[in-house]
């Protein structure tokens, strides 16, 4: 029997330039294709030419054959797109030979290429003013994808899943051209959420008088964070790793914990961060909150020009200061007193590629200092925070601290994805800083926005864009004029910020909005937890009623040569990713450099110092390279080495170094080629 011979499951009948197109289908395959030409006749219409279609030519039937066909057909249709005088020919003529035709919707664009494709209610995708099947708009939405540039599989899948939640094919392409629908644009809502933990009265805190009488001022209970701290010990002595969203108070757990201890005679607060930007904003508050009670002072790292960073008041009774900055104060011998209690916030610093081997080593040295000072350990309280942690339950052991989870998120975030490429992102994000802008909360604040992006020129150039008052902010940025944008922001006097990674690790913007302008920081594509921490600036409970998030995706778009994914890969990474466990990662030269170091604080007890880091350090081949470059003799840093580990060198940097003053180089000539091998690195 021939193909068009066989059992026709649907014959399907449809209007095309005049002529009737046919298509014969079995089990959703199709049999053959055909054209059908009616003649008028004195018993009605009739078959008159009917013709088979082959890839390159008609082969020539019987009319009688169309008959035979459709005489075999378990059903036929007729598609609603054809005309209604045409269908009633079609029907005329089919109950000429007793048949009958059920006229259905269809999809034109797979009629028009010989494909039956009846749709439904719930399967219809609108376009114009037709409606077509999901296969034919998922084919339209890929060439306008290959317009817009290469598309990962990801947000390909994100689109198409938007496609068929809408029906609506044009405003899935009005999303491409970076239109703001946010029935579109909404990703997902990470929802408010709250823990029933009871509240603890500030009144029944056992707490130094003035500190007790400092918050009885302010308030009348803990947050909860706070409360589960006190519960677990916090005001006992015992060590803690403190998770918890931010905007949820788990800072004050630090500064609880240390300004009782201070006041009661029981040693300094010493409160570490990983930036410049964040050591200015603390020691400015603590100045404000309790300078009436204690001295405070800022340590931050020395440049490798000049040595500002040793200007500080070590006798303080609160040291705030930078990682580097208190770890640069060991490595050079700083007598930094007696230290009660250690807070180091953003502790999850300790997985950053670049400074977590730092963090490690600057944890062990400081409690070998402490126990040095204090003739043992258990004198000092260390409590660590941070927003982002995958792993708290390990990590709380590795540290050897009570883990304090809470995940309490105080206001529901909406994340948002839209697509744009560089040129037409600053248009996009000048429509949502004005919109969020105009916008007054529940409380009686405009809606403000933290634009990130990767570079300090690119700080500049989206806020020049922007209508509204804006101002780029950035480590490039001198004292005073940081100072001035956050007072200027906290006033409402300006719509947006547009920063780098500075303000991702806490500067206290109380905005209703980020923006994701990059998702790379530098040439690196964020983490999870980086991106977590910056998204989580978003919304606070004593200013807002919610937050939003908007990714700027570019697609196929890279920041850099080495950058092996794209950013419409990463965006959906990162939207969908967990938590990242907390490890530290260190390669052989980040093993010497934290082996020197433990040298330089330790001596003979570098191993002890080793051994008690996160990461994994190959003591004994670490100090046989330390031997072979002349770092250290004995267990005592040479003179080499201790300037090599006073100024956080690699051991190629520091070679470098010795190649340029043996050769008489300018010492700002050496700066350069040193921040051009860490751009190489």
């Amino acid at each position: 029997m021939s193909r068009q011979a066989a059992r026709v499951e649907t014959l399907f009948l449809h209007e095309g330039q005049g002529e009737y197109l046919v298509v014969a289908q079995r089990e959703g395959e199709r049999l053959f294709r055909a054209v059908l030409d009616l003649k008028e006749t004195s018993a009605g219409p009739r078959p008159g030419r009917f013709r088979i279609k082959t890839d390159s030519d008609e082969e020539p039937r019987a009319p009688e054959e169309f008959v035979e066909i459709a005489r075999r057909a378990e059903r036929i249709r007729i598609s609603q797109q054809t005309a209604e005088r045409a269908r009633a020919e079609l029907q005329e003529m089919l109950s000429g030979y007793q048949l009958e035709a059920t006229p259905v919707r269809t999809c034109r664009l797979c009629a028009n290429q010989w494909r039956y494709g009846p749709i439904t209610e719930e399967t219809a995708i609108k376009t114009g003013t037709e409606y077509i099947c999901r296969d034919c708009a998922t084919r339209e939405l890929e060439r306008e994808l290959s317009f817009s540039g290469g598309f990962s599989g990801a947000a390909e899948e994100r689109l198409e899943e938007l496609l068929f939640e809408v029906g609506d094919l044009d405003r899935i392409v009005d999303l491409l051209q970076g239109e703001l629908d946010p029935e579109l644009t909404k990703f997902d809502e990470i929802s408010a959420t709250t823990e029933d933990i009871p509240d603890v009265p500030v009144s029944d805190l056992s707490l130094h008088p003035d500190l007790q009488a400092l918050l009885e001022d302010r308030f009348d209970t803990l947050l909860p964070v706070q409360s589960l701290a006190v519960e677990h010990g916090l005001l006992d002595d015992e060590d803690q790793l403190v998770v918890s969203a931010t905007a949820t108070g788990k800072t004050l757990v630090g500064e609880l914990a240390g300004l009782n201890r201070l006041l009661r005679g029981e040693g300094k607060l010493l409160f570490l961060v990983p930036l410049v930007a964040l050591a200015n904003q603390k020691e400015e508050d603590f100045q404000a909150e309790y300078g009436h009670l204690a001295d405070v002072t800022i340590r931050v790292g020395a440049s490798r020009i000049r040595e500002d960073g040793v200007a500080f008041e070590p006798d303080a009774d609160i040291i705030v200061g930078t990682y580097e900055g208190i770890d640069h104060a060991l490595r050079t011998g700083r007598n930094l007193g007696n230290i009660g209690t250690v807070v180091i916030d953003e502790v999850h610093t300790l997985q950053d590629p670049e400074r977590g081997h730092r963090l490690d080593g600057l944890i062990s040295r400081l409690k070998y200092y402490t126990e040095q000072r204090q003739g043992g350990p258990g004198g000092t309280q260390w409590i660590y925070l941070s927003a982002t942690v995958g792993n708290t339950g390990t990590l709380a052991g590795v540290l050897d601290a009570t883990p304090i989870e809470f995940e309490e998120r105080p206001v529901p975030i909406e994340r948002h994805v839209t697509f744009a490429d560089g040129q037409e992102k600053p248009r996009i994000e000048n429509k949502l800083v004005r919109r969020e802008f105009d916008a007054t909360s529940s409380k009686g604040y405009r809606g403000q926005t933290i634009v990130f992006t990767n570079s300090r020129r690119r700080c500049h150039e989206i806020s020049r864009k922007l209508d509204y008052s804006s101002a780029p902010y950035h480590a490039g940025l001198d004292y005073g004029k940081r100072k001035q944008v956050e007072r200027q922001f906290a006033e409402q006097d300006l719509a947006a910020v547009v920063t780098t990674a500075a303000l991702a690790a806490g500067v206290d913007f109380p905005a209703s909005q980020v923006i994701f302008d990059s998702l790379a920081m530098g040439i690196e594509w964020l983490s999870v937890q980086e991106f977590e921490q910056m998204l989580g600036r978003a919304g606070r409970p004593d200013y807002h009623d919610r937050g939003r998030v908007f990714i700027l995706v570019e697609p196929d778009g890279v920041y850099h040569g080495s950058m092996e994914r794209t950013e419409d890969e990463v965006a959906f990474t990162l939207l969908k990713g967990d938590m990242e466990d907390v490890i530290a990662h260190y390669d052989a030269d980040a093993a010497i450099a934290e082996t020197l170091a433990n040298v330089t604080v330790g001596g003979t007890a570098a191993k002890r110092l080793n051994d008690r880091m996160l990461g994994d350090i190959p003591t004994k081949e670490a100090l046989s390279k330390l031997i072979e470059y002349g770092f250290i003799s004995g267990l005592e840093p040479t003179p080499l080495g201790r300037a090599v580990t006073t100024h956080f060198l690699q051991p190629d940097a520091a070679f470098l170094i010795l190649d340029h003053v043996r050769k008489g180089t300018d010492p700002y000539d050496i700066v350069a080629d040193l921040e051009l091998l860490d751009e190489e690195a």
